[in-house]
């Protein structure tokens, strides 16, 4: 299975961030909603052969989120439902002008490198059994702000993957 811990492949494609001057009434606590990938199937792979973007919805009352002020080194963790392992993880560049102290929402698009199909019976990851031809695999995702307030995680829906 690949992982990569390179914070090169984070992009924020698109940002809408609104920082209000009076508290919106969200909650220190950031919340995040999934909105969706780009495409439902992607070709295993373990050298990036294939990939797909993924958005997803942001709110944070405190509005800490890329203003620089933390010590937080991943700020979006992405883990592999089938393995419990961290897929992937993302370090939220600086956000001039953040909304600190008076929240912060907006969207983040994030590109998502394939990975390899798992299969039962002790057969080795980013084959091509004729038996098994695909695999799904979701992601949960969690989003930490620069005070180390946690989202609830949020799970996506399947995205196939092709094995042959």
């Amino acid at each position: 299975m690949k992982i990569s811990y390179s914070i090169l492949t984070f992009f924020i494609v698109s940002v809408f961030v609104t920082s209000c001057t009076n508290n919106p009434g969200f909650d220190e606590v950031p919340e995040i909603e999934f909105i969706g990938f780009t495409k439902s199937v992607m070709d295993q792979g373990d050298l990036n052969t294939d990939s797909l973007f993924m958005t997803f919805s942001f709110r944070d009352g405190d509005g800490d989120l890329g203003s620089g002020m933390g010590n937080i080194r991943e700020n979006i963790i992405i883990t592999d439902t089938r393995t419990g392992d961290v897929y992937d993880f993302f370090k939220i560049p600086d956000i001039p002008n953040p909304g600190v102290q008076n929240g912060l929402e907006g969207e983040i698009t994030i590109k998502l490198f394939t990975t390899c199909c798992i299969f039962p019976d002790s057969i080795p990851p980013c084959q091509s059994p004729p038996q098994f031809p695909t695999n799904e695999i979701n992601f949960d995702i969690i989003l930490k702000d620069d005070a180390g307030n946690e989202s609830e995680a949020i799970r996506t829906p399947a995205i196939t993957l092709n094995c042959n």
